[in-house]
């Protein structure tokens, strides 16, 4: 996937983060790499769900998943995580600008 369909694909990567339950699971998996089951003892979900949302975070690309052993562990994607993080800083610098021009408008002595 390119920065470009990275870029196209920020809504739905946004509506899966959306879900507290998965903002949750990626924040977790965020610190350290964390097994379906570690994750059901950590949250007040079920290990079927949690292996539902991890589904849904892996296709969306913000999770990865690890063979430790005999255990299957899930970890945070960075790279994934940093488009999504520059598309906004983009959009934040846009609006920055945006305000920055209107009150360059609106200090100007008639």
């Amino acid at each position: 996937m390119t920065v470009s369909d990275m870029s196209k694909d920020v809504p739905a990567v946004l509506a899966v983060l959306a879900d507290e339950t998965r903002w949750n699971i990626l924040t977790e998996v965020g610190v350290e790499d964390l097994s379906a089951s570690a994750l059901a003892a950590r949250l007040p979900v079920s290990r079927q769900a949690i292996a539902k949302h991890l589904s849904v975070l892996a296709d969306a690309g913000l999770v990865e998943s690890v063979r430790v052993g005999r255990e299957i562990r899930y970890r945070a994607v960075g790279t994934r995580l940093g488009t999504l993080a520059g598309e906004l800083d983009a959009i934040g610098r846009q609006w920055d600008r945006r305000m920055e021009a209107i009150r360059r408008i609106a200090e100007r002595p008639d």
